[in-house]
């Protein structure tokens, strides 16, 4: 009998293009307090949550984020989407056709997560499976989001398959046991995003959800 794959999929930049748009709330934020940055500083933040991101910020420029603008990032960004946010390119035919389960496991939050999926008419797919670094005590890259996501759903880190666009989240699946499908079909791609994330430990790359057709199981292959 073959075992049940569990597909476990992030959620920023592999299901919604969110990561530009994200950063540009980032930056608002910052500029609001006073405290000039770059979206090429959150970029490199990419697959973080929120406080990791903070504190990177704070230990490449010094600025330290007052209370009120944390409390800020989540309004700004969610501003944001509400105008532009979309689904990633061909992401709904593929889940319409997955014949696997599947969950996501993203570093945003449970209200993120739930508020980006619904905007781009991708919930259904999900809910409930959706499983948040906030449930965890250490997020990405370490294990625990993805554990504690293959432990909800009943399903060994050996027969889980994580599909994720940052060298943080592919680091986080391959020290949980699972294997790692990079993702380079978001617009926050850049030139060298392949040959990061197989750096990190992804067994291949795809840039794109037809690709992911020839290995993944879906329906009418």
């Amino acid at each position: 009998m073959l075992t049940q794959k569990l597909i476990i999929f992030d959620c920023d930049g592999v299901l919604v293009d969110s990561e530009p748009l994200a950063a540009e709330a980032y930056v608002r934020v910052y500029a609001k307090q006073g405290l000039p940055i770059t979206p090429e500083i959150i970029a490199q933040c990419v697959g973080m949550k929120q406080a990791d991101i903070i504190l990177r910020v704070e230990q490449q420029t010094g600025y330290s984020l007052p209370l009120a603008g944390e409390a800020d990032i989540w309004p700004q960004t969610m501003a944001v989407f509400k105008e532009r946010l979309k689904p990633v390119s061909g992401i709904r035919a593929f889940l319409r056709n997955l014949t696997s389960p599947c969950c996501v496991a993203s570093s945003s939050s449970i209200e993120r997560i739930y508020f980006s999926l619904e905007t781009t008419g991708l919930l259904e797919f999900f809910d409930p499976y959706i499983f948040s670094s906030s449930m965890v005590s250490r997020g990405k890259p370490a294990p625990d989001l993805f554990l504690f996501a293959a432990g909800r759903m009943g399903i060994g880190p050996e027969n889980c398959i994580v599909i994720e666009d940052s060298a943080f989240g592919v680091q986080g699946a391959v020290a949980a046991g699972m294997t790692v499908v990079g993702f380079t079909g978001g617009s926050h791609t850049t030139a060298d995003h392949r040959d990061k994330l197989l750096e990190a430990g992804a067994t291949f790359v795809i840039s794109n959800w037809r690709e992911a057709e020839t290995f993944l199981p879906v329906a009418g292959r």
